[in-house]
């Protein structure tokens, strides 16, 4: 078994904390194990002043990490998994999902009080996310809604008079619970109103197939729950073939042995076609084929609807 093991991070504060939530996590799993993080850049960190869907979107964030990994200079991707493709490069794998945290958007407005419904008329609310974009919309079609990119700070910052002048901006909660950032007045979008992008709030841990040592040290960082649940939601995505062009969101929950699964298409107006499924999906590996098969279903009743219409 490896003595020390390189971890591949983005440099984002966000990134930052997400890989050295990971170390920490396999330092005290594997005491004696040295764990070193190495920060990549990304194109998707380089290029801020167009939105994620003009320059390439989902692989923006993992492309140069993947790179490091498979030419060895490091052992292990951390990725936040909304980010990653329904397939890894040959060679690669999303050995272990951790635990996820909160799957839901947060809207942050400038002035505490307001909600969403309450926002005056026309109010203009900052967020690069397509699928953040048509549920507000289909919400609240009066709005303006900005596009925005940067880091969470940066974002929130965009709420001033002197950069944006925005009445709110929408972010992820796991990110700014991650980050300690927290205000009286941030309102959480939940189910059934407002869904997350498939995975949000999980993390992706990223290995080379062939490196069995540094799959027996994250192994213990599996979470099956959260699993079982991502890959529900993945599937369905993959399903509408999804990519960052696609206003897309899902939310699978687990009771038991059941998952339940929410997922919604779509369009720019906030027209929206969707789809609900719940069964048992047992336990062990055979678990996520049917968590898969439960995706895939709903996913061929969204496309089915939306190529007949209403």
């Amino acid at each position: 078994m490896k003595s020390s093991l390189v971890i591949g991070t983005r440099g984002s504060a966000l990134a930052l904390w997400q890989a050295e939530h990971i170390r920490d996590a396999l330092r005290e799993r594997h005491p004696g194990l040295n764990v070193d993080l190495e920060v990549i850049s990304t194109k998707g960190d380089r290029v801020l002043d167009r939105q994620l869907s003009e320059i390439g979107g989902k692989g923006l964030f993992i492309k140069e990490i993947e790179a490091a990994l498979v030419d060895r200079k490091i052992d292990l991707a951390v990725h936040s998994l909304k980010d990653m493709p329904w397939a890894a490069p040959d060679g690669l794998e999303l050995a272990v999902i951790p635990e996820r945290a909160s799957p839901w958007d947060v809207l942050c407005p400038r002035d505490p009080g307001h909600t969403l419904h309450t926002l005056p008329p026309r109010a203009r609310v900052g967020t690069g996310s397509l699928r953040r974009i048509t549920q507000i919309r289909r919400l609240r079609p009066d709005l303006q809604l900005v596009p925005i990119r940067g880091n969470v700070q940066t974002r929130l910052d965009k709420r001033s008079a002197d950069r944006e002048d925005l009445h709110a901006v929408v972010l992820a909660e796991a990110g700014l619970r991650r980050l300690g950032i927290w205000a009286q007045g941030f309102q959480v979008l939940r189910a059934p109103d407002f869904l997350p992008a498939p995975g949000q709030g999980a993390l992706a841990l990223e290995i080379r197939t062939d490196d069995n040592d540094t799959r027996g040290l994250i192994a213990p960082l599996e979470c099956p729950r959260t699993r079982l649940c991502v890959e529900a939601e993945r599937a369905a995505l993959h399903g509408v073939e999804g990519d960052c062009h696609t206003p897309f969101a899902a939310w699978a929950d687990l009771d038991g042995d059941v998952v339940t699964l929410h997922a919604r298409l779509l369009d720019e107006s906030g027209r929206a076609t969707e789809a609900r499924d719940s069964g048992p999906v047992g336990k062990g590996a055979a678990a996520v084929a049917v968590a898969r098969s439960m995706g895939a279903a709903v996913a061929r009743n969204i496309v089915r609807q939306h190529t007949t219409g209403p």
